[in-house]
């Protein structure tokens, strides 16, 4: 029910015509106390009311009430959230803010008419880049022989992408694998050892393509812990990115290929290393609970899902027999401090392989990365990185760890920009590094 609704005034007074946008009962436990302000990155970064949890609910509110039209200024505000929650984590009344924004986005992406070219590219980037592995494949080897030929040397050579402000963007261009983990769909990877579980492993789009031996590193320790490993064949993405763009739909949709592809008596546990994927993945109840043949599932789905460092750290970790004698500060990934409120599981899985863990200061403020919000909003992405950087500088540590691919992508960014000598891994890697000097 809206707002206009509740206040006894005509339905249609209400700016959410398409019935996208957020109900009454998601924001109307905003207190506006403030409590969230400070915790926001882009209310740090800007200090505007309108770019701060508060401030957004808000102008949405006022749309609701049909006070405020969805126009530029509600849409740049709404555009500017990284969707981390961390005002979650700060607010005292429960607030559902990633609901309220990622419907407010749905309602954008019907209601509102972007640029003719932001229009082009995000409708072949949703609907169909990112949900056919086939054409992530295509573009993903484009890409890999632009990086290796030499072509993506010659262009920054040039200078022409500083020309066209594209210079910090092709910096945050993931480097392609020669081999994709698509070529690993419907394998069954045995336990080592006596079997303790089974679980299929979601294997991602961007990961696939950029970050394929993270995913075989997770494989390797998976296996090391006794599980028997499932790559679902008709797996799809996860249908993150489209939740928090605005095209609830596709992610539905996702959503449903996944629950067919993977949810199975035969498995225990459904297991992501991509904190991002794992958060919406939970959510999947959310997404379909208008669904009467895919709620139950998604329900049941939802249930079965882990973080890799939250179900390693629940079956209880098989110590390899050489300790990793490195120092490591840990990087809390936002979707999974945050969402899914996952932040010893890492720290434990560090510690019982032997590293000296080092705390950074605001471990878990953002690092700029959400998604693909350093390329669509990367100005403000670079400011957060910086602010990053400087937690992250004031520790010394051999090792910057963290637990998504996103933040790992960015942080390199950092570190490399900073000139420090530090390596930037995937927990997972640096498990799978100690069972490897064995």
């Amino acid at each position: 029910m809206s707002t206009a609704s509740q206040t006894g005034s005509a339905e249609q007074r209400s700016g959410f015509r398409s019935g996208a946008g957020p109900s009454w009962d998601l924001y109307s436990t905003c207190i506006h106390c403030g409590l969230c302000l400070e915790q926001c990155p882009t209310y740090r970064v800007l200090g505007l009311e309108a770019d701060s949890p508060r401030g957004r609910i808000y102008q949405v509110l006022q749309v609701d009430q049909g006070n405020l039209p969805i126009g530029n200024s509600f849409v740049t505000h709404i555009d500017r959230c990284l969707g981390c929650l961390a005002c979650e984590t700060a607010c005292p009344s429960g607030v559902s803010y990633g609901q309220i924004v990622e419907r407010a986005r749905a309602e954008i992406e019907k209601s509102y008419r972007r640029p003719l070219l932001a229009r082009i590219a995000r409708r072949y980037t949703y609907n169909k880049l990112l949900k056919s592995f086939g054409a992530l494949s295509f573009w993903a080897t484009v890409l890999y022989l632009y990086q290796q030929t030499g072509l993506q040397k010659l262009v920054r050579w040039s200078g022409i992408l500083k020309v066209l402000g594209l210079e910090n963007t092709d910096a945050l261009a993931p480097p392609v694998d020669r081999e994709f983990s698509f070529s690993d769909l419907g394998k069954v990877f045995p336990s080592e050892g006596e079997e303790r579980t089974r679980a299929a492993f979601l294997i991602g789009c961007v990961a696939s393509v950029s970050f394929s031996e993270l995913n075989r590193a997770t494989i390797r320790v998976l296996q090391k812990n006794g599980v028997t490993v499932f790559i679902p064949p008709k797996q799809a993405c996860c249908g993150a990115l489209h939740a928090h763009a605005g095209f609830r739909d596709d992610a539905s949709d996702l959503a449903r290929r996944n629950i067919d592809a993977m949810l199975s008596d035969k498995i225990d546990s459904i297991v992501t290393n991509a904190a991002g994927c794992g958060s919406t993945m939970k959510n999947y109840a959310n997404l379909l609970a208008n669904d009467v043949r895919y709620s139950a599932k998604a329900q049941a789905f939802a249930a079965k899902t882990k973080d890799v460092s939250e179900f390693l750290a629940e079956l209880g970790l098989r110590a390899p027999q050489r300790k990793l004698h490195a120092s490591v500060t840990y990087q809390d990934p936002c979707h999974l401090a945050h969402a899914q409120k996952i932040r010893s599981a890492p720290r434990e899985l560090l510690k019982a392989i032997g590293a000296d863990l080092i705390e950074m200061p605001h471990s878990d403020y953002c690092c700029g990365s959400a998604g693909t919000y350093n390329v669509v909003q990367n100005q403000l992405s670079t400011k957060l990185l910086a602010a990053k950087m400087e937690d992250i500088a004031s520790v010394t540590a051999d090792v910057l760890a963290t637990a998504n691919v996103g933040c790992v992508l960015q942080l390199r960014v950092g570190v490399q920009q900073r000139g420090l000598k530090m390596r930037v891994m995937h927990v997972i890697e640096l498990l799978d590094e100690a069972y490897r000097q064995t």
